[in-house]
């Protein structure tokens, strides 16, 4: 299965760890969609936006990472699952259920967002 990965997720150092029978695959620009913060949690989401890009990044995931995942994205109560194309096949993200309000990242997420953009040579730039 492939994965987008966004937010703290980019951090390859730290995702390729924990979860050991995923396969870095390449880069990849969600377009019109924009990133987010929300819950009491202050984590990372995605919501549409017309011109607006997500920078993240594509895994080849097996079933045991699938789950493993969930678990960690809480789905299905915080995240769902939704799916896009790329070159034929579909590619797995989580969306934030309940769209709560917009807030300021949580110190930990921001930091650990700002390695995995650097791992990936993506700007960082976010607006919160």
């Amino acid at each position: 299965m492939l994965y987008f990965a966004y937010g703290t997720n980019l951090n390859k150092k730290i995702f390729l760890k924990k979860y050991k029978y995923s396969r870095y695959l390449s880069k990849h620009i969600l377009k019109d969609f924009e990133l987010v913060f929300r819950s009491k949690y202050r984590v990372p989401d995605i919501q549409r936006k017309k011109g607006s890009k997500v920078n993240g990044i594509i895994y080849e995931i097996d079933k045991i990472t699938e789950k493993k995942l969930d678990r960690y994205e809480d789905y299905p109560k915080l995240y769902i699952k939704k799916f896009f194309k790329k070159k034929g096949k579909n590619v797995m993200y989580y969306f934030m259920k309940t769209k709560s309000p917009l807030l300021k990242p949580a110190k930990y997420y921001l930091e650990v967002m700002k390695d995995g953009y650097r791992q990936n040579n993506f700007k960082f730039k976010i607006k919160y």
